[in-house]
């Protein structure tokens, strides 16, 4: 893993403000996570895990706290620039997957492509190598209704891996599958990141945290605990409801 930080998180607060009402989401929270890791943030509903996200993707801005990414902070962005580094420097895979329903596989995974500096003569090329990744090349024809659950998940992942971008946002990966399937897309995801791709893991579920090496626990806007995972068992040991 290299020692590289790609993202830091300094004493950052978010608060929503209705009229005389403020309720703090985020309270002072500062983590950083390096090139190549493994994390995952966990907390129960309303912790506010789900805040954090939208900040370290880029969707929403902290009311206080700073916030760099690769080395930059998010303050000295433009929005213009804001839209183009989530397109190609973050990945996202989201737990309703977010598909285009009349789309193919392939031309929901080549989206991003459209919006990114890649040359159209390339998109073919680097549309079929994402969906390898994902072992779908045989799906690559149908559309999301002709797929199950966990190809859908997998077809997300390949459309989050196209821009190569330097991290991929899980949020609630297995959140709409059953136990079996969530556990081979955990198992999907763990290996993109033994080939070096980044991951941020947002969950409630212990057993999914556990794919992570390093676990951060929020509770009511603020770090609960931030540990390592010590003696990693196989995927297939650790994903049992």
């Amino acid at each position: 893993m290299s020692e590289e930080i790609l993202i830091e998180v300094k004493n950052l607060r978010r608060v929503f403000e209705d009229g005389d009402v403020a309720t703090i989401a985020l309270d002072g929270i500062s983590f950083s996570i390096k090139k190549g890791e493994f994390v995952a943030i966990m907390g129960p509903s309303g912790s506010g895990k789900s805040t954090l996200l939208n900040i370290l993707g880029f969707l929403d801005r902290p009311t206080e706290g700073e916030y760099l990414f690769e080395g930059r902070g998010i303050a000295q962005h433009t929005d213009e620039e804001i839209a183009h580094v989530r397109n190609a420097r973050m990945g996202f895979v989201f737990q309703s997957f977010n598909l285009l329903a009349r789309s193919t596989v392939y031309d929901n995974v080549k989206l991003p492509l459209m919006y990114s500096n890649a040359k159209e003569k390339d998109w073919e090329t680097i549309t079929n190598k994402a969906i390898n990744e994902v072992s779908l090349g045989h799906r690559i024809n149908h559309t999301p209704s002709q797929l199950s659950g966990g190809e859908k998940q997998r077809v997300a992942v390949a459309r989050a891996l196209v821009n190569q971008p330097s991290v991929i946002f899980a949020d609630e990966p297995t959140g709409n599958l059953d136990s079996k399937t969530g556990g081979a897309v955990m198992e999907m995801i763990e290996e993109l990141n033994k080939k070096g791709h980044t991951i941020v893991l947002i969950t409630h579920e212990t057993y999914t945290a556990e794919f992570a090496e390093r676990i951060i626990s929020i509770k009511d806007g603020k770090i609960d605990s931030d540990i390592k995972v010590e003696n990693r068992r196989s995927s297939k040991q650790r994903f049992v409801k």
